[in-house]
């Protein structure tokens, strides 16, 4: 089953969405989740188990939920409010002289106390948050991005990784197996092998409609 990212999820009743992230359990290389961005506002990001994939057909997955159910799953991006002192720009005073106009303040300036939102993504301890775009690194050099993932359904395992590589011209994705995947950091998924290694391996042959 193929697992493709920022393509279109559909709920039970109906397009809920689309797929933005997968995690990942690398010490077992298993897909745990798929991060869905719901299509309505406030377009809010749900952490979908693995177990709630239906099929994905024609570039489009399918969930076994209801959006009911899917809006009672959590949230993937949690927001925290933190307190932060800044000036008070009430008491500046504005000003114009000839042509030209200006803002003064008084000596002294007060602050005042207010709440900064800070987002934060739910990864679960030691499992790696992928997503569409993510780059990929050769042994010597870089080499492509991440397109998708094909996973096993029986298990959840992830089999091979599917890589787009090339130039804006003469793309093509290419198929990484598992056992050439190495370790993964700062957004960027390293491989075992290098360029010439990968210009050997096949074509994976996708149809995407926006392709």
């Amino acid at each position: 089953m193929e697992i493709p990212l920022q393509a279109q999820v559909e709920c039970t009743d109906g397009i809920c969405g689309h797929s933005v992230y997968v995690l990942i359990d690398p010490v077992i290389d298993q897909v745990t989740h798929l991060i869905v961005k719901e299509a309505a506002s406030p377009n809010t990001e749900y952490i979908v188990p693995v177990n709630v994939f239906s099929a994905t057909i024609a570039g489009t997955i399918q969930l076994s939920c209801s959006k009911a159910e899917l809006e009672q799953m959590a949230p993937f991006i949690q927001t925290d409010y933190i307190q932060e002192k800044i000036p008070d720009y009430s008491e500046y005073r504005y000003g114009v002289i000839g042509m030209g106009s200006y803002f003064y303040r008084p000596y002294v300036t007060r602050e005042i106390t207010v709440e900064v939102p800070v987002e934060h993504r739910q990864i679960p301890v030691g499992e790696l948050a992928i997503q569409r775009g993510t780059r990929v690194e050769a042994t010597d050099g870089y080499v492509g991005k991440v397109d998708e993932f094909v996973v096993d359904p029986l298990n959840s395992h992830i089999t091979h990784l599917v890589m787009r590589e090339g130039h804006l011209w003469g793309k093509k994705d290419v198929i990484i197996p598992l056992s050439a995947l190495g370790k993964t950091q700062d957004d960027t998924v390293f491989l075992k092998l290098d360029k010439h290694q990968i210009e050997a391996l096949p074509e994976f042959p996708l149809h995407r409609l926006w392709d």
